[in-house]
């Protein structure tokens, strides 16, 4: 699961954020409105943690903005406003859930996978040729063979098949399977598609992970341009 959490007040970011690490769960982190709404309309994201209360724009214009581009990643309400009338608003404008500060975070977590699993129900399977990804059961498949991933594996698989057809740069899987931008870690990225090649690619036919040079890597069918 990946989240973006949309919160400007920066303790309460940063323990939701080492929650969800805690979880593996990866996250991106926007403290303001126009930043949310651009991260959210790359609709990389499995479920959106949203804030009312956000600096530039609120949190309300900010959902009303995704549903109006279609953007359909669910979004969770978490705000100190608790009123009935901001619920309903919030709830008609497109949230999927409301939940109000102070809160547990056993319960945000049971919600953000509520919302997971009800979302992938609706479209659970990644499938590139051969290659089929099980979002809800985190289970991989190549030409039929069951493929066995590590959690960082399987997190680095998810975000190229996510990214399909598209070059993703080491910094993006970075940020994506280990929650860093340190450019310390550009090898490790590297050592870690090789573990998913010797696993999803090396016995397989037709070869999908593609180096893209100087930008990083692609999955994709051979016939594919960059």
């Amino acid at each position: 699961m990946h989240i973006l959490l949309v919160e400007d007040e920066a303790k309460l970011s940063d323990f939701i954020r080492e929650g969800l690490q805690a979880e593996q769960i990866s996250s991106d982190l926007a403290a303001d409105g126009e930043s949310a709404l651009a991260l959210a309309i790359t609709g990389r994201h499995d479920v959106i943690i949203l804030d009312l209360m956000l600096p530039k724009l609120d949190g309300f214009e900010v959902l009303r903005q995704l549903r109006q581009k279609q953007i359909k990643t669910p979004v969770l309400v978490l705000t100190a406003r608790g009123a009935v009338e901001d619920r309903v608003k919030g709830l008609e404008v497109g949230a999927d859930d409301y939940l109000v500060k102070p809160f547990a975070f056993e319960e945000l977590l049971a919600r953000l996978r509520a919302l997971f699993r009800r979302a992938a129900e609706q479209g659970t399977t990644l499938r590139v040729a051969n290659l089929e990804v099980d979002r809800l059961r985190r289970r991989v498949k190549r030409a039929g063979q069951e493929v066995t991933l590590t959690a960082r594996e399987y997190r680095l698989l998810e975000c190229l098949m996510e990214n399909a057809g598209q070059p993703v740069t080491r910094a993006m899987l970075l940020e994506r399977v280990w929650d860093s931008r340190a450019d310390s870690l550009t090898t490790l990225a590297d050592v870690y598609v090789n573990y998913l090649r010797t696993k999803v690619d090396k016995d397989f036919e037709p070869k999908l992970i593609r180096t893209v040079r100087g930008i990083g890597y692609m999955l994709a069918e051979p016939d594919a341009k960059v």
